[in-house]
């Protein structure tokens, strides 16, 4: 089987947007075609990664319309939905396009229009992913998150800074990415200091509500050079799921689902944990750093506090995580964020991530739907 390159990249600014999700769509897709130097109608499939257009905006037919708006008739189109994982979902849904043979040429765009809405209802729609019986008892993502950590301090008796320094550390890193929605550093006392949300945690644990979009073109290997002098190429793909009902997990601190996925993703690109140089993982609270960087195996578990406490995962360690500022300070606008993931690990494997740049040879990326409930892990390495 062919590999599938990633020929093409793009990513809008994040944060609080005027546009509407068909105008970011829009401005996402025909910037990733122009990189490319591609024409919209030699796309053969369209995949939209998005979760809530319709609780959102009211807006539906969403790729439909991209289709057209891109001028990209009569390419198939479907919209890919797996939550806050639905941006690696959409990568998973693209490599299986190309892989498979069905396309010679898909663009996958993911992106969510968010800040219109009030913090209420933005966090209502979300939570709306749990099972029911948690929903209607009021249990949120942030109250999970909260809960997780708490356990996790215990019983690894790590220290609250660990957890407060993943934000420190993250916002320092979006302070270089153009298109990051905070871009400004946060000091340690600042973020302990921040109110409480979710005892232990703190406002500076959490990513903000945002808008925005991303998009990646994909095509198999062997034809990669016939658009483009440089590429990068999808070695491994995987996606899990876990529990729906949070409490039946034997143990809330290990991502099962990250485990597995990325069991998947390295068995497929024949590699191993200690082959990734950088790595974007979903910190859509700073607890999920740790536990997805343990699922994963870069390192033990009950250890991914040390190694953010030692500086293993800054941009100058041995594994930097989170280049881009993560969710944290890049931002998050849910179907956008897995694919968002992929573009800056496209830009380091390329060496053109300006000053954000590390070493890098082979790149991770897992995107977390929920509180774990399903994960899509995807190994990039340069061609």
């Amino acid at each position: 089987m062919d590999r599938v390159a990633v020929i093409g990249a793009s990513m809008t600014e994040f944060g609080e947007r005027d546009a509407w999700l068909r105008e970011l769509l829009a401005e996402a897709g025909e910037a990733c075609l122009d990189d490319a130097n591609v024409s919209p109608r030699a796309v053969d499939h369209l995949y939209v990664s998005n979760m809530a257009s319709g609780e959102f905006e009211g807006q539906t037919g969403v790729p439909n319309a991209l289709a057209h708006d891109l001028g990209a008739m009569p390419a198939y189109t479907q919209r890919v939905d797996q939550t806050s994982a639905s941006g690696g979902a959409g990568i998973y849904s693209a490599w299986q396009s190309v892989a498979s043979g069905a396309s010679d040429l898909t663009l996958l765009v993911g992106g969510e229009k968010m800040t219109h809405r009030t913090t209420a209802e933005a966090t209502d729609v979300i939570a709306s992913l749990t099972h029911p019986a948690e929903y209607k008892h009021g249990v949120t993502l942030p109250s999970f998150a909260g809960l997780t950590a708490r356990r996790y301090l215990h019983e690894y008796d790590a220290p609250r800074e660990s957890l407060a320094k993943v934000a420190v550390k993250n916002h320092r890193n979006g302070l270089d990415n153009p298109h990051a929605q905070f871009r400004k550093e946060v000091d340690l006392e600042t973020v302990m200091d921040s109110p409480v949300v979710a005892d232990p945690l703190r406002l500076y644990d959490f990513c903000p509500i945002t808008d925005g979009s991303a998009a990646l073109l994909f095509c198999p290997e062997s034809t990669a050079e016939e658009y483009v002098d440089e590429y990068t190429v999808i070695s491994g793909v995987g996606g899990a799921t876990d529990t729906h009902v949070v409490h039946e997990r034997t143990d809330p601190t290990v991502m099962g689902a990250a485990v597995e996925s990325s069991d998947i993703a390295y068995e497929m690109a024949d590699r191993e944990p200690d082959d990734v140089d950088v790595a974007e993982l979903h910190d859509m609270f700073t607890i999920l750093e740790f536990l997805q960087s343990e699922a994963v195996g870069f390192f033990d578990q009950g250890e991914g506090w040390r190694a953010v406490e030692q500086g293993i995962t800054d941009r100058d360690g041995d594994l930097p995580i989170n280049t881009s500022g993560g969710l944290k300070s890049k931002g998050h606008p849910l179907g956008a964020s897995g694919v968002a993931q992929a573009y800056e690990l496209h830009q380091q494997l390329l060496g053109d991530a300006g000053a954000r740049q590390v070493d890098a040879e082979v790149a991770l990326a897992c995107n977390v739907g929920g509180f774990g409930n399903c994960v899509t892990t995807t190994i990039m390495e340069e061609a």
